[in-house]
């Protein structure tokens, strides 16, 4: 199982130049791992390989176990972010348990198991965590913070928006198989009173998204007093292997003249050679709607982004900064694009890994970084508590400021 990982990251992971770590001994210890004589449970062993493959650096690697193991993991029905780095819980299931435990919302979550959260986060999550960028791995690391063995118990030290502390104990009873029940719908949409049209997208692996965007902005206003601009929420947008082509479509809405995309080159293992050698796909090509088949949305447009805004969403803002459409404003995007490949291993285990390196038409690679906004946004934990969305609220400002000209 070890052998084939290492394998196949060997031959096909894109951005090894990126790798700390010495990979080959992490092999060898993860391999004696396996071997002692008390050996460790599948469950142990599925968490030490994520341990090892978060070496790459890799945003988009996963270590896929048979179904029979990963449903052992679980994790409790609670959204939790990260907010100047402490974790919040966002959101919760309305469940049996959950009643009894009352983990209010925008509750920060202090310590677990008698552990201070910073502590636990650092030292036993973050380790198995492989990310792009290092915000990235930490907002990742807060989301995975309860993950665990199904069926058992957590207890959390909470405290509350108005400065209490209190107990809750929580179950981690979701697994990882199964559908997260406070899943947000692909898009969603308001009016703001200020007039701007503010449209969430959650995710970009639904491919109705770019009609029901379509809907929405064709219903829209396109000038007048009350109309002040397009909002597009970027924040949440989950990684997803599929997609691009999604966001590529949605993008076509807002286009009036054609836009590039990414280039990208992938590594070609030939054993006669020392160096790597590259196949450089150029970019494409983002085409405008025929005219007779859709008017495109050419009002003003503020993209939202933050270290979560991964995938598909950052192939989009690769394109629509290039041709300059408009504005992104928030915190660096998580830096974890380009294709993956899904490699079979033994006994029904698999890895996924990044196997292109991507870039901007100019040919600037972005990965490592993420896509750094125009308009940099901290999210303060004041600010959460107080009901602002700083971010939000700098976007508005800008379509006003765009208005007034």
């Amino acid at each position: 199982m070890a052998a084939g990982v290492w394998a196949e990251a060997r031959y096909n992971y894109a951005y090894w130049d990126a790798v700390r770590a010495n990979w080959d001994s992490a092999f060898a210890a993860t391999v004696t791992y396996a071997g002692e004589r008390s050996p460790p449970t599948d469950v142990q062993f599925f968490r030490r390989l994520r341990r090892w493959g978060a070496l790459l650096n890799d945003g988009q690697l996963e270590i896929l176990p048979p179904v029979a193991i990963a449903g052992r993991m679980a994790r409790p029905p609670l959204v939790l972010r990260s907010i100047e780095r402490r974790p919040f819980i966002i959101d919760y299931a309305s469940n049996d348990e959950m009643r009894v435990a009352r983990p209010e919302r925008l509750a920060e979550i202090v310590a677990v198991q008698g552990i201070p959260a910073a502590d636990w986060i650092r030292d036993s999550v973050m380790p198995e965590v492989s990310a792009g960028t290092e915000l990235s791995r930490w907002e990742r690391a807060v989301v995975r913070m309860l993950e665990g063995e199904r069926g058992t118990a957590l207890h959390l030290l909470l405290r509350l928006p108005g400065g209490a502390e209190r107990g809750a104990s929580v179950t981690r009873s979701v697994p990882l198989t199964a559908r997260w029940p406070l899943e947000n719908p692909a898009l969603e949409v308001d009016t703001l009173p200020d007039g701007a049209i503010w449209i969430r997208v959650n995710s970009f692996a639904d491919p109705n998204v770019p009609a029901l965007f379509n809907r929405v902005l064709g219903d829209a206003p396109r000038e007048g007093p009350r109309h002040r601009g397009l909002i597009l929420d970027l924040r949440e947008t989950v990684w997803t292997a599929a997609g691009r082509e999604t966001a590529y479509a949605l993008l076509t809405g807002l286009i009036e003249r054609p836009l590039l995309t990414s280039s990208r080159r992938t590594p070609r293992y030939r054993p006669a050679q020392s160096d790597v050698d590259w196949l450089s796909t150029p970019p494409d090509t983002i085409w405008p709607p025929p005219r007779r088949e859709r008017i495109p949305y050419t009002g003003p447009v503020a993209v939202l982004t933050s270290a979560r805004t991964a995938g598909p969403a950052e192939d989009f803002l690769v394109a629509f900064r290039g041709g300059n459409r408009g504005t992104i404003i928030g915190a660096a995007s998580a830096g974890s694009t380009g294709q993956t490949a899904v490699f079979p291993l033994l006994s029904g285990w698999q890895l996924r890994v990044t196997v292109t390196r991507d870039a901007s038409p100019d040919g600037k690679e972005f990965v490592r970084t993420g896509i750094v906004p125009d308009i940099p946004m901290e999210v303060r934990a004041d600010d959460v508590l107080a009901g602002r969305d700083a971010a939000l609220d700098r976007a508005r400002a800008y379509l006003a400021e765009i208005a007034r000209r």
